[in-house]
């Protein structure tokens, strides 16, 4: 089973994919499922190996459609366990909408580098700001896991960076030309190398930034995502395998 530790939270455990970098040994623990919470139950899904489907409501269980029988004991277990994911729901939702604000600083501070003029003129500061509250709508609005992971969360970054990058381009561009035209291609092409190592090399910069202010956060909610790998234990889907949403890392 191919299994991803993800960045933030309950994305730590449910993002089904990749190998795990950056934020995601913070718990270590790891999942192939994706989280949706709804209104009416927890939904976890991947697209391979059964159970595909895990649906998880007050004290009820089933696995790709079948319920699965529990006793008292097991009830129970199921019940706290879906209340300590929707616990931790808003935590989760804090830290990445928090993280596209640390993103929009660094990608700020990088670019007040590389093109001051566009940070003074009040352009750039527009263009981030509306990028920002698009993505924050979006992610409060979300009730699924994928949107908060740490793909997702480079998927914002890469957003931010691109907003910003014709800007930069702009800016410097005339001041670039006059330097050629003076005879400064040096200066002209340092200019223009300034901008581009934004829009190249900024995303994976910016992420760790974010990575390096969040770590300490999502850590010190490891012992109630641990919390939850001891609540499955025991726990057997419709076909009577030992249920695995979450596997210890270590």
């Amino acid at each position: 089973m191919t299994a991803r530790l993800t960045a933030f939270v309950l994305a730590l455990c449910f993002a089904g994919g990749a190998a795990a970098q950056g934020l995601d040994h913070s718990c270590r623990i790891a999942s192939s499922y994706d989280l949706t919470v709804r209104p009416d139950a927890l939904l976890f899904e991947r697209p391979e190996v059964a159970p595909r489907t895990v649906r998880m409501h007050d004290g009820s269980l089933s696995t790709d459609g079948r319920d699965v029988s529990l006793r008292p004991d097991e009830q129970d277990r199921v019940a706290l366990f879906e209340r300590s994911v929707r616990a931790l729901l808003p935590k989760a939702k804090a830290l990445a909408s928090d993280g596209v604000d640390i993103a929009a600083q660094a990608v700020r501070d990088e670019a007040s580098t590389a093109a001051p003029g566009a940070a003074a003129s009040g352009d750039l500061d527009r263009a981030l700001n509306a990028r920002v509250a698009d993505i924050k709508r979006h992610i409060a609005a979300s009730q699924s896991t994928r949107d908060w992971q740490e793909d997702a969360m480079r998927a914002y970054a890469q957003e931010i960076v691109s907003d910003i990058t014709p800007i930069l381009t702009e800016d410097v561009g005339g001041e670039a030309m006059q330097l050629a035209m003076n005879g400064d291609l040096q200066g002209a092409a340092a200019l223009r190398d300034r901008v581009a190592s934004v829009s190249s090399g900024g995303q994976a910069r910016v992420m760790t930034r974010v990575e390096n202010a969040l770590r300490p956060r999502v850590q010190a909610l490891c012992p109630s995502i641990r919390q939850l790998l001891d609540l499955q234990s025991g726990l057997r889907d419709a076909s009577g395998h030992p249920m695995l949403l979450l596997e210890s890392g270590e």
